[in-house]
Order: structure tokens, then C-alpha cells, then sequence
């Protein structure tokens, strides 16, 4: 493959990238329309955030289905039908008037949402050369968090404005629409053939995902995705307009706002670091642990203020939240080194399923606290955010103490069978430093 990828190239990864805008716009616009669903359907926080769960739960649930399906069947046809499942779900949003219609719309949001994102990250080997794949990967899905900027200005207009119904018919309608040029314009490789076209069967499914979480790097990647994706996503698909509006006490628009920068700030972090993972790929676990510390860190300082927090420090938590996403596409890069080509779409599904596991988790534990602090009301006080919020530490407490376990055995795996041995960061500066005696220096360029 050309180290240039040409105009088509760009086509084919634009048109996938159009789906997974779309899709985000989709995950988050229940987020978004948060506090109007608790009035149209009379439901307390929890019954709100079960909604969520729900949909991360069918999300998480068809990772591993579809990664199968993708390696069958390639990306053309589970992006196309994706967007078609989640412009279903929207449709029947814009008219559900009560529980039951808003739980199946989210069901079909979420299985579409599913097949959408591993899709188009599968499209990226096939069209770019293998060291452009960390920096298109990283620009996959940050520039796909457009979405939630669409989600939270737009949308959040129409919500505003005309209402409900017009709202979610409107983002049908971009559904339908990234469907149509997802047919019309995305092709699986350049040679136009299927990523698999083996058939099915249980044996294979079963020495696929066996391959998959056998190997530690892939579960190095899951346990990656889990801790460093999860507060964001929380953040913006259900919780941080609530927290900020009602908790924080700003307006729609200030939220708003906020997210935007919250979007901003990962699409500007995302393409610095695939470009370090590129460039040190034996030292992606220490980006790993400097972005979960950095959103910790922002999240103490936001909860342990007196009273509410002033915009200044609530605009750094959003930019730190922003480094999430970036962070969590280190995990996908674990499954692209440390899995062949068969199987990508298997041990991506696999790495996927993380962030949105803690992500329900999380989602559901915030709901629950908040209703046996207000009696189910949706009536909240930066107190009841406070101790709602702090859960995140214990759940990312869970997520480092997985890396940790993972990296060690994947560093084991590396040096036994391939003779690699990852050095401890000093050790490999103080080589480095070496070069100026003339000492020769390994060079940290693997499987780029």
C-alpha cells in the first residue's frame, strides 16, 4: 500500500466517519433531552438513568456478536444497517409517550450504536498504511464526537423550540440520510471484496474470541477502555448536563457550551496522542495512567469545592474529561498490535465492551444515589451530586488495578514469546543519554 492514500481513501473513511457522528448524536440526545424525558414520561432519576444503562447494555452486550459479524460480513453492510436501527429507535422516540415505546427506541438505538464505531475503525487498515492507523484511528473517534456537539446545540434547540417530536425526527432524519451515503460511497477494501468471506460456525467463533481473550494485551486494551472512557462518557450521555444545570446551577446554554468545549478538547488532544503511541508504542500505558490522573484529579477538585464551583473550574473539568476519548483509543490500538487480521473486528468488539460496561455501571449507581438522597424528585442539590458523583473513583479504582494486572502479563507474554523485554522507563532514558558515548539504542518502533 501506498504511503499516500489517495482521494478514495479519504471518501470511503469520510463516509463511515458521517455514520459514526450520527450515532454519537444518537447515544447522547437522551442525555441532552435528560431533564425534559423525566417531565414527558413522569420517571425519577433512576428509571432515567435505567434508560441509558439499558441502551449501553444491549451496546455492550453485541460487541462481540458484531465484531463476529463484521469479520463475516465487512463494514459496508453493518454500518448501512446500524444507521437504519437507530433512525427506527429515534422515530419512535419523537412519539413514545411512555415507558414502554422509550425502552424499545433506546433498545434500537443501542443496537445500531453497536454496530456502527468497530465498523468504521475496521475500515482504517484496509485504506491507510499501517503507520498512518494510530493517527486516523484517533481522528475516528474524536472527530466522530461531533455528535455530541450537534446533540447539544442543535438538538438541544429544537428541544427548546419546536419540541420533542420535531427533535428526534429531526436526528431520524440524519440517520436516514448517513444510511443512504454509507450505501452510496463506503466500500469494505480497496479491492472491493468482503473483509472475511469465511462462513460462520461455532468452531470459528469460538477460536476467535478464545484467541482474542487468551492473548493479555487484548484484555491490557479492555481494561485501557474501561477506566479511561467511562467518566466521560457519563459525563455526556447522561450526567453532566443534569450536574451542571440543575446541580451546578447554570443555564442550558452555559451547559451547552460546556460540552462543546468538553468535545473540542478531545479532538484536539486526539491527534497528539496517536501521534505519541505511534512514535512510543512500548510506553502507552504511562499516557494510559497520566489521562486517568488528570481526570480524577479535575473530578476532586470540582466535588471537594465549597458550595458550587465556579464556571472557571468547571470549564477545566470538561477540557480534562475531554482527554477520555483520546485515551480510550490507546485500548483499540492494544487490540490492532496483539491480534491478526481475522480476528480484528473479534478482539476490537472484545476492547469495546470496557468503557461502556463502566459506563453503565456507573450511570445506573449515580441514578440510584440520587433517589435515595431526594426521595426519587427531580429536585437536586450540589450536595446529592456530590456524594453521586464520587462513585467514579471506586469504579476507576477497578479499571487501574485491571491495567495493572494486564500490562504485567502482556510485558511476560512479550518477552517469552517474541524476545521483546519492555525496560522500565529510567533504565530506557538513561540509554537514550547514552547515545552522546556512542552507546547504540534499540529503537522503540514496534509493529508500527
Amino acid at each position: 500500500m501506498s504511503l499516500r492514500p489517495g482521494a478514495r481513501a479519504w471518501a470511503v473513511w469520510a463516509a463511515g466517519l458521517a455514520a459514526y457522528v450520527i450515532a454519537v448524536l444518537h447515544r447522547t440526545s437522551l442525555g441532552v433531552a435528560g431533564l425534559d424525558a423525566q417531565h414527558r414520561f413522569d420517571v425519577g432519576a433512576g428509571a432515567l438513568a435505567s434508560f441509558a444503562v439499558l441502551q449501553l447494555l444491549v451496546y455492550a452486550a453485541l460487541q462481540i456478536p458484531v465484531g463476529v459479524l463484521l469479520d463475516r460480513f465487512g463494514s459496508l453492510r453493518m454500518v448501512a444497517g446500524g444507521a437504519l436501527a437507530m433512525t427506527a429507535g429515534q422515530t419512535l422516540m419523537a412519539f413514545a409517550d411512555d415507558i414502554t415505546g422509550a425502552v424499545v427506541a433506546r433498545i434500537l438505538v443501542g443496537a445500531g450504536d453497536a454496530m456502527t464505531f468497530i465498523s468504521v475503525l475496521r475500515l482504517v487498515p484496509y485504506w491507510f498504511p499501517a503507520r498512518r492507523v494510530p493517527v486516523i484511528s484517533q481522528l475516528t473517534g474524536l472527530v466522530g464526537q461531533l455528535g455530541q456537539v450537534i446533540s447539544a446545540v442543535p438538538l438541544a434547540a429544537l428541544l427548546a423550540g419546536a419540541g420533542w417530536s420535531a427533535a428526534f425526527l429531526g436526528a431520524a432524519g440524519a440517520g436516514l440520510f448517513v444510511a443512504l451515503v454509507a450505501l452510496a460511497t463506503l466500500r469494505d477494501t480497496p479491492e472491493h471484496r468482503i473483509s472475511s468471506g469465511n462462513p460462520i460456525s461455532i468452531r470459528r467463533l469460538g477460536a476467535d474470541l478464545s484467541g482474542a481473550w487468551q492473548h493479555p494485551g487484548t484484555r491490557l486494551g479492555l481494561w485501557t477502555h474501561f477506566t479511561t472512557q467511562f467518566t466521560g462518557t457519563v459525563f455526556a450521555l447522561m450526567w453532566g448536563i443534569p450536574f451542571l444545570i440543575a446541580g451546578e446551577g447554570l443555564t442550558r446554554g452555559q451547559a451547552g457550551t460546556l460540552l462543546t468545549v468538553f468535545v473540542i478538547t478531545g479532538m484536539a488532544a486526539g491527534p497528539l496522542l496517536g501521534t505519541l503511541v505511534q512514535r512510543y508504542p512500548l510506553r502507552r500505558s504511562l499516557l494510559v495512567f497520566g489521562i486517568v490522573g488528570i481526570n480524577l484529579g479535575a473530578w476532586a477538585l470540582v466535588l471537594l469545592w465549597p458550595g458550587r464551583a465556579p464556571l472557571p473550574v468547571l470549564t477545566l473539568l470538561v477540557v480534562a474529561l475531554g482527554s477520555g476519548g483520546p485515551g480510550s483509543m490507546i485500548g483499540f490500538d492494544y487490540a490492532r498490535t496483539f491480534n491478526p487480521p481475522h480476528r480484528l473486528g473479534t478482539a476490537t468488539g472484545v476492547v469495546n465492551i470496557g468503557g461502556f460496561v463502566a459506563s453503565l455501571l456507573t450511570i445506573e449507581l449515580i441514578g440510584l444515589i440520587l433517589d435515595a438522597r431526594t426521595g426519587g424528585r427531580a429536585d437536586y442539590h450540589i450536595a446529592d451530586f456530590r456524594i453521586a458523583m464520587s462513585v467514579q473513583f471506586a469504579v476507576a479504582a477497578v479499571g487501574l488495578a485491571g491495567i495493572l494486572r494486564t500490562r504485567r502479563l502482556t510485558r511476560h507474554h512479550l518477552a517469552r514469546e517474541e524476545g521483546l523485554v519492555v525496560r522500565p522507563l529510567r533504565a530506557a532514558l538513561a540509554e537514550r543519554r547514552g547515545l552522546a558515548t556512542g552507546r547504540a539504542v534499540k529503537a522503540e518502533s514496534w509493529r508500527d
